[in-house]
């Protein structure tokens, strides 16, 4: 649904047309008073009468010098009236159709989205992930029915849907059917819970991070068809205990973002020179300075802390670890591109 937002520019013109019919209001009233000698409520209805050409006739100018003041009020005030009123419609239907061509452009935008992320919800945990995915160049959807947020991400660029996300209407107006994953960050449990049967229905093969507020939510969550479930306040818990009892785990577990290493997963093609490969045959530890720490093999066997002389296959998953730059040039290894 559009935006109903009016741009600062409107908004401009908006206060410039209310500022001046009250500066021709002021003007009136203040010299009928003075002209006519009448009380501030008396000379504020003659104004107000004269500008809305109402004329009642209950209170006209007596004296010459007021009713030439009267015709001068008059020939401004029309004026300030008819400006005024044009521009605050002018405005409000500008922005109307501004906002019904934005919402088009957008509808168009998300139609061509395939294999993309759904984030609902940018409250906390929202913004952050959509800030993550920014940083990774991801191709992502924000729905969020807060008019004011979704304004914000929507300056920023980011792909906006202004509407609720508990909707099935609205994930797919997202492109659920397309989406590669879809993250539920809504505050109450219940939506979370709503928002992921309705996409497991749409998108039986969807991958689904679902946050829980509340730890009982979990089970819930995960039989509703979430393929994992983030509770943000046990993980922090967990955090700051590791920070209390072991402080040395803790400075190392915070020196590794500090130095710019990250965990990546990487597929290995099967044209890739990897395949049939041990470990150490490989630039993987002596070039690229990335160590794995994990393969999950096509049948669904994981290998921790593999061996030297453990061997790659086609189809593999890498779990890998090692500066971001040189996690680039496995991930182009593994599929074969260099």
């Amino acid at each position: 649904m559009p935006s109903r937002a009016i741009n600062s520019r409107n908004i401009f013109q908006i206060r410039y047309a209310v500022i001046l019919l009250l500066v021709v209001i002021l003007f009136g009233t203040i010299g009928f008073s003075l002209i006519e000698g009448w009380s501030w409520s008396d000379s504020f209805y003659v104004t107000v009468q004269t500008l809305t050409t109402v004329g009642y006739g209950d209170l006209p100018p007596r004296t010459v010098q007021g009713r030439v003041f009267a015709v001068l009020v008059m020939l401004t005030g029309i004026g300030g009236v008819a400006l005024g009123a044009s521009t605050i419609v002018q405005s409000v239907v500008q922005s109307e159709l501004l906002s019904a061509m934005g919402h088009r452009r957008q509808t168009k935008r998300m139609r061509k989205l395939h294999d993309h992320f759904i984030i609902c919800g940018s409250g906390r945990v929202g913004a952050q992930l959509t800030r993550e995915l920014m940083t990774a160049d991801e191709s992502f959807v924000v729905i969020e029915k807060d008019q004011e947020r979704a304004a914000e991400f929507s300056q920023k660029g980011v792909n906006v849907l202004l509407a609720d996300a508990t909707l099935e209407e609205t994930l797919l107006e997202a492109g659920v059917d397309r989406a590669r994953g879809l993250a539920t960050c809504l505050p109450e449990d219940a939506d979370n819970v709503y928002v992921v049967l309705t996409a497991r229905d749409l998108n039986p093969n969807l991958r689904i991070v679902s946050r829980a507020t509340q730890p009982e939510a979990e089970p819930k969550l995960r039989r509703a068809g979430a393929s994992e479930v983030i509770a943000p306040t046990i993980i922090a818990g967990r955090r700051i205990a590791v920070a209390l009892t072991k402080p040395a785990v803790s400075d190392f577990m915070d020196s590794l973002t500090n130095e710019g290493l990250f965990f990546e997963q990487i597929v290995v093609d099967d044209s890739s020179e990897l395949v049939d490969c041990e470990l150490r045959a490989t630039p993987i530890r002596s070039n690229l300075d990335t160590v794995v720490v994990s393969i999950r093999r096509q049948n669904g066997e994981s290998i921790f802390s593999p061996q030297y002389d453990c061997k790659i296959m086609g189809g593999d998953l890498l779990i890998a670890f090692g500066p971001a730059e040189m996690l680039v040039k496995l991930r182009d290894i593994a599929r074969g591109s260099s």
